[in-house]
């Protein structure tokens, strides 16, 4: 595996986790819970009871329900839908049904669903192509030709068929007005609930409608004139509905977050394709004075199949540090090609560009609502969601809805919902590659959730937790364990069939040292209370010292006591740590750093920080 020879390195190490309880807290998104393809659109195939149990119990709280690339020529008032990666044959896609199924069995769901933008829907079935009389419906490499509407397959398959078929015999014209007037019947007509349906998808992946819709589209429409169908179809449903919550992009992978087909001019300058979907929103929302976008939405579908670099791929979306194997559409970033690109940080660029462009306190918020991953092992699978959620929960990302669903993610996600709190708080690892801590806390202060993660593949770590200005209630606490679950079978059944192990986590000295299994996701439920008043910045502290200041090669620290240590920048990035277990004198070698101003964090086992300026010379 790629990441084995440093993860056994570190495995040999004890992982220190520091909560800082007293920090700013993150609210936690509730739709960060969420999953696609739950329900059933077709009457006569409903959604089986255990499935409605499966997400009950786990806590699912939001479902996608637009389809994908179904949702594209999906025709509301007929309730079919073309699918085009089955010969744009017409189907039956009743999505009334599947509303109401929903509202009648989980009205404490909220639902996702979409407005087509590409201009044409499903019209009829008579012109499919028959698909059962060709393969008996086998699945081959020509299911997406062109064959509905009377098209010839080329039996050698691939994409272009023989004879492409008639789309004016399947498709119909379907303007703005078509897709929002869904609104009023649903609310109006319907009596469907506004509330249990706020996030509209803007369509799905429109960066590739020449290739997953070339039968209308075979030449990708440019960037402009896309945006010109979103703000229509945007601001006709803000008018329907002012408190809708639009969803956009919905950007198909990490090509296509920086990569539009054409290149994205905005007077002459280049802006990626994600930068450039930003600023024309907020120009046309300061034009228009209409809210035209709520949720900037991606979907991810990486290529990784070794376990070492799936169980990285959280580190894509904020970690601004991350060298990423499989970089791609970010060296483009700058309109041509840049070997050099390779760390992405997404999210935390879409961060940049949304408050740069609408300014501060935006309240636009971030979602994922396509991803999977080429694994067949659930507890790699686990692992890599829990390792999401927790990232996701700690940034405040407002939607999380993979696409695939894998053995060991119901898992991951029934241990979230139920224990997790409402607030995220930071939590700093010695070895955040290999362990993570993702932590929550109620809004009183007095129950605390750490979730652990610990993704070496084959070593079990020794980790000590210490909990800052948060006192435990008591000495031993519950720990909820997920690991060794079979491979390739499902465990979750409900809240009381499942495969997660409790056992008891004990205090020494106000610390928790746990040991943490190969590619397992641990769960330490603690209630207690605040401590107020321990996270001072000083630089009169006389536990720490340091010399020389200024410094120039080596940085001297000298601790009364164990501490977590860090260099930081003026502007907080962190640069370098070192945990010391022992008093005495401790160095940091900094020849390499430039000349400026730097702080030494020093963060005791209690929670109290002291923080020191010093100037390398």
């Amino acid at each position: 595996m790629l990441l084995l020879p440093f993860s056994f390195a570190w495995a040999q190490e004890e992982v220190l986790i520091n909560i800082r309880a007293g920090a700013p807290p993150t609210p936690v998104s509730p739709y960060i819970y969420g999953m696609n393809n739950v329900l059933s659109t077709n009457p006569s195939q409903p959604v089986s009871e255990a499935v409605w149990k499966q997400t009950e119990d786990a806590g699912v709280t939001l479902i996608r329900s637009c389809g994908g690339n179904n949702l594209t020529k999906y025709n509301w008032r007929k309730k079919i839908t073309s699918h085009p990666d089955w010969y744009n044959n017409v189907y039956t896609a009743d999505w009334d049904y599947a509303m109401e199924s929903l509202s009648r069995r989980l009205p404490q769901v909220q639902s996702m669903w979409g407005f087509q933008l590409i201009g044409k829907s499903a019209s009829a079935s008579t012109s499919n192509f028959n698909d059962w009389d060709y393969n008996r419906s086998a699945w081959w490499s020509g299911v997406s030709q062109n064959l509905a509407g009377g098209g010839i397959p080329d039996a050698g398959g691939g994409n272009k068929a023989a004879k492409e078929g008639n789309p004016d015999l399947y498709l119909q014209q379907w303007n703005a007005d078509s897709t929002v007037a869904i609104l009023d019947y649903w609310y109006k007509t319907k009596g469907i609930s506004k509330e249990q349906t706020r996030f509209w998808s803007m369509d799905n992946e429109p960066e590739i409608w020449n290739g997953t819709h070339d039968d209308i589209m075979p030449v990708q429409c440019s960037a402009d004139e896309f945006m010109q169908r979103y703000f229509e179809v945007a601001k006709k449903a803000r008018l329907a509905d002012p408190d809708i919550r639009l969803v956009g992009p919905v950007t198909a992978n990490e090509w296509q977050w920086f990569k539009y087909a054409q290149d994205t001019k905005i007077d002459g300058v280049h802006y990626c394709w994600l930068e450039y979907f930003i600023k024309r929103c907020a120009e046309e929302e300061k034009k228009t004075g209409l809210r035209l976008l709520d949720v900037l939405s991606i979907h991810f579908y990486p290529s990784e199949t070794e376990a070492g670099q799936i169980l990285q791929l959280h580190r894509i979306f904020f970690d601004e540090t991350y060298v990423y194997p499989g970089a791609n559409g970010i060296k483009t970033l700058k309109g041509g090609w840049d070997n050099s690109l390779t760390r992405e940080y997404i999210f935390a660029r879409c961060n940049q560009w949304l408050t740069t462009y609408f300014g501060e306190n935006h309240g636009i918020g971030l979602g994922l609502c396509e991803t999977g991953i080429q694994s067949s092992n659930a507890n790699v699978t686990a692992v890599w969601y829990a390792s999401h959620l927790g990232e996701f929960m700690k940034h405040g990302v407002t939607l999380f809805t993979p696409w695939d669903w894998k053995p060991g993610m119901y898992e991951v996600l029934h241990l979230n919902t139920r224990y997790n709190k409402k607030l995220s708080i930071p939590a700093e690892s010695s070895r955040e590659e290999l362990v993570s801590a993702y932590t929550t806390i109620n809004s009183g202060g007095d129950s605390l959730t750490v979730q652990l993660v610990n993704r070496s593949e084959t070593e079990t770590l020794k980790v000590r937790v210490r909990f800052g200005s948060f006192i435990p209630s008591g000495s031993s606490q519950p720990l909820y364990t997920l690991s060794n679950l079979p491979r390739l079978t499902e465990t979750f059944v409900s809240r009381e069939m499942n495969a997660v192990k409790e056992s008891a986590a004990t205090a020494q000295e106000g610390e928790y040292i746990l040991s943490l299994l190969p590619l397992s996701v641990n769960t330490l439920v603690l209630e207690g209370a605040l401590k107020t008043g321990i996270n001072v910045d000083s630089n009169s502290d006389s536990d720490f010292h340091i010399f020389p200041n200024p410094a120039n090669d080596v940085l001297h620290v000298q601790s009364k006591k164990p501490a977590f240590l860090r260099i930081l920048s003026m502007q907080g990035n962190c640069l370098a740590t070192q945990n010391i277990d022992e008093p005495g004198n401790h160095t940091f070698s900094i020849a390499d750093y430039p000349k400026g101003a730097y702080i030494l964090s020093a963060l005791d086992r209690w929670g109290n920080q002291t923080t020191k300026k010093f100037i390398i010379k």
